[in-house]
């Protein structure tokens, strides 16, 4: 522990102590006693030997915390640690151990470590064993020569059949036949038909006789693979429950649970109790020292889902701390997460760019939302300005959105059939969109399209991850307009309308990497998010006639 010097005033040291999922940062306090580490982390040291640049490889960076605490004598001090290992190690000076038992885990870990390897070691093996990739080498040519074949057979078929199809007509249509040489005729032409369907079931015959042959035999090869690799899931499990049962929670009251027991019934998630809060709160709580504020910060590369800027602050993470620190603060006097509330509204009436019987052009400012939110102090928004702007408008109104801190262009619809009219345009991309962003950093190239599939983070919404796998398909154009010290201005057309798109293509290092100017998501905050809907252009459903608007961005 480090002491706080100079000492803080008493009016600048909370009452409660800060809820740590406050989404609208920690307290003040715990955060000027983190810019002791954030310096050091900037000039490159992490501990004594321990390089902050080892965070900056494809491994990425990490969460850190610093905990603010009181010694029994009153004066405040300061604890740091980091989530999970770093540099492979768990035990670095100056941060505190972990939390589990040290003799229990080493009872468990060498054997399940070494069992799981040997585990993935006989999978591996026969993954890449001559026998398997063999049969799957012969299968595969099995399967394309028989696609091959049957395209054939099917395309010398058809021809046959327009062939007999051509041929019966003449047949059917010559007046110098007699009706029993057309009858022969006719018959000649159905026995072909029927030989093609006879040489086809032999064709499928064979075939079913060569699968019979191989199919199964890799059919079962690929199902010793999965069988070995079902073990080794169901051996990790094993080894994993028994890792977590070395964790012993003890709270602010000392009431000591397992770690499992804090997951109604269900199995942790992997590093839970590894994080920096639970870590610093434990180690607190087994040296007499009372948690005042905590704070969690990210140092080094993004992860590759993104979400993380170097230096951001983020509160606790919802799906391995969420039930885990409350139980640990039982005791304390804990202030409640703090509610968004938005800032009062820049001016009292909607700016109009364009308005007539059927649809609405706004400037939207920065710091209105676009619709009402569910609490009654979100009530205030573009589209409840609307209605009482339009008391007859009919329909949604509201043709698409924008995010509380973007300013610009809001479309808006008078009446149900101009809005589905529109909605379509923007369904089928058919209405150009421009938007005007300061980065904060030099992007480095000139220009490019950005594919980062985009999802929620059901762990800390409305956060939006990149995610190949499961993320909706998102692509933004960009181009650079100017630059200045530090900052890029860009301008951005989003090519389809995930949540968040811009300002996570922005942020993400596949992307621009940097965020957005006073992004407080996925970068830093600022007076206001740098990010406007300069322009817009589509057809007018009710003339047919392309129109377009331009608001220039106020920064």
């Amino acid at each position: 522990m480090t002491l706080l010097d100079p000492a803080p005033r008493p009016e600048d040291v909370p009452g409660a102590f800060p809820s740590p999922f406050d989404a609208l940062g920690p307290h003040a306090l715990a955060r000027q006693a983190a810019g002791s580490l954030l310096a050091t982390l900037r000039e490159g040291v992490i501990a004594p030997g321990l390089s902050s640049h080892i965070l900056e490889g494809p491994d990425g960076g990490k969460m850190f915390g610093v905990l603010v605490v009181r010694q029994r004598d009153g004066r405040l001090g300061v604890l740091r640690a980091f989530s999970a290992m770093l540099a492979g190690r768990w035990d670095v000076p100056g941060f505190v151990p972990p939390l589990f038992d040290r003799e229990a885990r080493a009872r468990v870990e060498p054997v399940a470590e070494t069992t799981v390897k040997a585990l993935l070691a006989r999978a591996e093996a026969w993954s890449t064993s001559e026998a398997l990739l063999r049969l799957r080498t012969d299968d595969d040519a099995r399967q394309a020569r028989e696609a091959t074949e049957r395209e054939a057979l099917r395309q010398r078929h058809e021809e046959r059949r327009r062939q007999r199809h051509a041929r019966r007509a003449e047949v059917l249509a010559a007046t110098d036949l007699t009706e029993a040489p057309r009858a022969e005729a006719l018959h000649a032409l159905d026995q072909e038909s029927r030989g093609d369907k006879a040489e086809k079931r032999r064709w499928d015959a064979a075939q079913d006789e060569t699968r019979r042959d191989l199919a199964p035999r890799r059919a079962k090869a690929e199902r010793r693979l999965r069988a070995l690799d079902r073990l080794r899931r169901i051996v990790s499990r094993g080894f994993m429950k028994q890792l977590h049962d070395t964790y012993a929670i003890t709270n602010a009251r000392g009431e000591t649970r397992p770690l499992r027991a804090l997951y109604a019934g269900a199995e942790p998630p992997s590093g839970a109790g590894d994080c920096a809060g639970a870590k610093l709160l434990a180690h607190a709580f087994a040296h007499g020292l009372q948690p005042v504020a905590l704070a969690e910060f990210w140092w080094g590369t993004p992860p590759a889902s993104g979400g993380r800027i170097q230096g951001a602050f983020y509160p606790a993470c919802r799906d391995k701390c969420g039930p885990l620190l409350p139980f640990m603060l039982e005791g304390l006097e804990v202030s409640a997460p703090r509610l968004f509330v938005p800032p009062p509204a820049p001016t009292p009436d909607l700016a109009i760019v364009f308005e007539d019987a059927w649809l609405v052009i706004i400037d939207k400012p920065c710091g209105l939302l676009s619709v009402p939110g569910r609490d009654a102090s979100l009530m205030d928004s573009v589209l409840t300005r609307l209605r009482a702007r339009h008391p007859h408008a009919t329909g949604p109104l509201l043709v698409h959105r924008l995010d509380l801190d973007t300013s610009g262009l809001l479309v808006a619809a008078l009446d149900a059939r101009t809005h589905s009219a529109l909605q379509r345009q923007f369904l089928h991309r058919e209405v150009d969109k421009r938007y005007v962003a300061l980065i904060d950093g030099a992007v480095r190239e000139e220009s490019g399209t950005i594919t980062l599939p985009l999802r929620v983070d059901l762990n800390d919404r409305p956060r939006q991850i990149v995610d190949p796998v499961h993320g909706k398909p998102a692509v933004t154009e960009w181009r650079v307009l100017h630059r200045e010290a530090g900052c890029t201005r860009v301008a951005l057309h989003p090519r389809t309308g995930r949540t968040h798109q811009l300002r996570v293509h922005a942020a993400h290092p596949l992307g621009l990497g940097a965020p957005i100017v006073g992004d407080p998501l996925y970068g830093h905050a600022d007076r206001r998010l740098f990010l406007h809907a300069e322009a817009l252009s589509f057809v007018h459903p009710a003339t047919g006639q392309r129109v377009s608007f331009t608001r220039a961005a106020p920064f």
